[in-house]
């Protein structure tokens, strides 16, 4: 740095006194300005009005790289525009550009671009970071002097110090705005568990107990307890295609959609094309939703259900069996005029049913080897005897002991109903 600066100095102190005074001095209101807290829109013609000013340029441009393109952020100069060729030599090479005279320079005298503006003599450097080059400045001039190794000096430098300027500002503005959205996710989570029961529901003879497990700050899946005529329940387990916040607003649309669509107390089929009708012509393109909805019949010991594309809840009878809740139709938000099958369960003392999502199948180890359906059943069925309560919380467990470690990649969901 000290090496550095020394031939900075060197260089400054060649030409006439009055031009290196007014180089340093260029140099100083820089080093001054951008040491403060200028919002980068004002930084970037601060930055081009200084280097013109010592150089005694006509017209300039400072241009940023977004995304791979060049996007101007300052510039002097009626009709301007910058040489293909000087901006690949400035970008590609990472090299600042002096040409004294453009007519002369074999690489650029042919430059359409420069005979039509009549450039004469040019400095272009780029704005580089330690790792990348993020932009560049330029500037030019038609009527006056050439410009000189001690102007392009000043420009690199100038460059040098608002390249990394820039890029404190960036990472600040990211910072920021990375705060703004987990602030808002945090509200939007709040909000979301809100909405989800906040306790399980009362059911004769039953016990019932769900928990849902995002793997984000927001849920994709959804469960919820519908109260129905006669003293029944509606359980609903959904899970909505992808992750955070746009899986979270459509859960929230679904849940508003099911609790009115619930109060017109059709079967449980008809209920789910409802829903279906509504979602397919609003539904975002690539998204879909997989859901069971279960009424149970609390008196009788019945349950009548229709499934929509998802994982198929597992029923252990008191005896060890084990049979899937299957029969429905396709999953929610493809084809809004789809028709759904219902099916009727009964249910006796000490059998347990299991809703459950695909974070829970699909939770993948070290070795890549998911949790899968069968050791699902195994866990429940070995474990039918305790409370619905006890049984989910150990599925929940099985789960987190199969990841050892890993964060989980879906949201878990485990809703366990068991008759008494």
């Amino acid at each position: 740095a000290i090496a550095d600066s020394t031939r900075i100095g060197k260089a400054f102190l060649q030409s006439s006194p009055e031009a290196a005074t007014a180089r340093l001095q260029a140099l100083f209101e820089a080093g001054r300005e951008l040491a403060g807290r200028r919002p980068l829109n004002e930084l970037f013609p601060l930055i081009l009005k200084l280097a013109a000013r010592s150089a005694g340029a006509e017209r300039g441009v400072l241009m940023t790289l977004e995304d791979g393109e060049l996007v101007t952020r300052a510039a002097m100069g009626d009709d301007f525009r910058i040489s293909t060729a000087v901006r690949d030599r400035v970008l590609g090479g990472r090299e600042s550009l002096l040409i004294h005279d453009v007519a002369s320079d074999a690489a650029l005298k042919a430059s359409n671009t420069l005979i039509m503006q009549r450039v004469r003599t040019l400095l272009a450097a780029p704005l580089q970071t330690d790792t990348k080059v993020i932009g560049l400045v330029y500037l030019d001039s038609i009527a006056g002097r050439p410009f000189t190794a001690e102007d392009l000096t000043l420009l690199t430098v100038l460059a040098n110090i608002a390249a990394i300027r820039i890029e404190h500002a960036r990472l600040i503005e990211l910072e920021q705005a990375e705060r703004v959205m987990q602030a808002e996710l945090r509200q939007a989570a709040e909000i979301q568990r809100g909405l989800l029961p906040k306790s399980d529901p009362a059911a004769p003879g039953f016990e019932i107990s769900g928990h849902s497990e995002p793997c984000r700050t927001v849920n994709g899946d959804y469960y919820d307890y519908l109260p129905l005529s006669g003293g029944r329940l509606a359980v609903v387990v959904g899970d909505v295609a992808g992750k955070g916040l746009s899986a979270a607003l459509l859960v929230s649309a679904i849940q508003a959609r099911l609790h009115t669509i619930s109060e017109e107390e059709m079967p449980v089929e008809q209920m789910v094309a409802r829903l279906n009708r509504g979602l397919g012509r609003n539904m975002p393109g690539g998204r879909f939703i997989t859901m069971v909805v279960a009424v149970l019949d609390p008196g009788a010991g019945t349950l009548r259900y229709t499934n929509a594309g998802h994982n198929r809840p597992l029923l252990v009878r008191a005896s060890g069996a084990v049979e899937e809740l299957g029969e429905g139709g396709l999953l929610l938000g493809i084809l809004p005029d789809a028709a759904y099958m219902g099916a009727d369960v009964a249910l006796e003392s000490g059998d347990t049913l299991v809703f459950y999502t695909d974070g829970v199948s699909e939770a993948a180890n070290a070795q890549d080897e998911e949790f899968g359906e069968a050791r699902l059943a195994e866990l429940v069925r070995s474990e039918r005897h305790r409370p619905a309560a006890e049984i989910g919380e150990l599925v929940r467990e099985a789960v987190r002991a199969h990841l050892d470690g890993r964060p989980a990649l879906d949201d878990v969901t485990v809703v366990v109903v068991k008759r008494k």
